[in-house]
């Protein structure tokens, strides 16, 4: 079979329709799902189960970096699983090892670990940071800070570090060792420092991301993070950054950090890393790297097949030149929201982001959601996903074409107007 065949759009659908009824009866009710059953995918399109096209702007939540069935991806899928998909960490892999000195190379970081998600990469920067400060600086408690409306994950200690209430609710006791301030607020950041250390030393971390993803779009601020930099240098505390949603060239930078001037001292990654294989990496300076062998492990992270694809992902970032497709494309779909939200000043107070993340956000006083406007985009033919109730988020692959963006934002036009109609 050719690649042209791999790749083709025109793929035959199910030979039998998908039983949605027989799906709830088995698969656990942990996500509240669209009435939508996708098949196939080319670029930044995807197909249902009854032929209609549609416009990926939600893209696994700003997971498929490169789209749906490039062939770079394709290729390294298949040359790989053709070879050897799989081997523990006890013996070298040499596609883990190019991934380690690809993102070295091309970041702030000296050192790698990989994992398989998001969670488990933010769970590997805590365990990071309690030895740390068990071993460097002498902490008995340490306390990590995180911000308010911050999502870290869904394990007990990343949903612990994720400064939304909603998320805890139910699963108490939560992780002690966490504490939460207020997003891009310095003075209530060092108030909370001075109050956590005046009697004996405790903070040994801060994480943050440089934008808030599930907590609204919300970008950082430059002078904010520069602060905490200066802060974190003076004390030794570690700063440590969330770049599971904005790295890999989500923001037209490489990594997310890149837009504020500073660099941490750890940094996690995954979502867009394998482009859609799951793929997660905790990443961190020389001096913080105090991991021994036996003190962290992963069976499926860092294998043979998640690398092979994740470094396709990497090389052809570079070689097609996608960050200034990201870069372009980012300002052009911020141009059109903005021009929407002067056409519906009722419905949109705000548009923020950077590069191919996005956010709409819903004026608060109306009773639209953003999974109203979010179905009725669907029905206009592009997807989107909510970043929380009032927020509308646009996180297309980062190869969406000119052509692609004009159409979703007619879309979205047209859905805002049935909205108010």
């Amino acid at each position: 079979m050719s690649l042209e065949t791999l790749v083709s759009p025109a793929i035959t659908s199910l030979a039998t329709p998908f039983n949605t009824a027989e799906f709830d009866d088995y698969v656990m009710t942990t996500y509240g799902r669209f009435p939508l059953t996708l098949e196939r995918g080319s670029g930044c399109r995807v197909w249902d189960d009854q032929g209609r096209e549609y416009l990926d702007f939600v893209a696994g939540i700003a997971t498929c970096t490169l789209g749906h069935a490039h062939p770079a991806m394709v290729e390294a899928v298949t040359r790989q699983i053709q070879t050897l998909h799989h081997v523990s960490n006890l013996y070298y892999i040499p596609q883990q090892g190019e991934l380690a000195k690809w993102l070295v190379e091309h970041s702030c970081a000296d050192r790698a670990f990989f994992c398989n998600s998001g969670a488990e990469a933010n769970e590997g920067a805590i365990k990071l940071a309690r030895k740390y400060a068990h071993t460097v600086l002498n902490i008995e408690n340490p306390i990590i800070l995180t911000a308010h409306a911050s999502f870290h994950g869904r394990t007990l200690a990343t949903v612990t570090a994720t400064g939304q209430a909603k998320y805890h609710k139910g699963f108490e006791p939560l992780v002690s060792g966490f504490h939460y301030v207020p997003y891009n607020d310095i003075e209530a950041l060092e108030a909370t420092i001075a109050a956590l250390d005046h009697d004996q030393r405790q903070v040994a971390a801060i994480l943050l991301e440089g934008l808030q993803g599930e907590g609204g779009v919300r970008p950082g601020d430059i002078a904010y993070f520069k602060r905490v930099r200066e802060i974190c240098d003076q004390t030794g505390i570690l700063l440590m950054m969330d770049e599971v949603q904005v790295g890999m060239g989500r923001t037209g930078h490489l990594w997310g950090y890149e837009n504020l001037g500073i660099e941490p001292d750890v940094f996690t990654s995954a979502k867009g890393l394998g482009g859609g294989i799951p793929i997660g990496a905790m990443l961190c300076k020389s001096f913080c790297n105090v991991f021994k062998p036996g003190d962290h492990a992963s069976t499926f992270g860092g294998n043979p097949f998640a690398c092979a694809v994740a470094l396709a992902v990497c090389h052809t970032l570079e070689q097609e030149n996608i960050l200034a497709n990201v870069r372009d494309r980012g300002e052009q779909l911020r141009a059109g929201l903005r021009t929407l939200a002067e056409k519906f000043p009722m419905l949109v107070s705000e548009v923020r982001g950077w590069g191919l993340i996005n956010g709409m956000e819903i004026v608060a006083d109306v009773a639209l959601t953003s999974g109203d406007i979010v179905k009725t985009a669907m029905s206009e033919g592009v997807l989107l996903v909510p970043a929380g109730p009032k927020v509308l988020r646009f996180v297309p692959p980062l190869i969406v074409t000119r052509e692609e963006v004009d159409r979703a934002l007619q879309s979205v036009d047209r859905a805002l107007t049935a909205a108010v109609s």
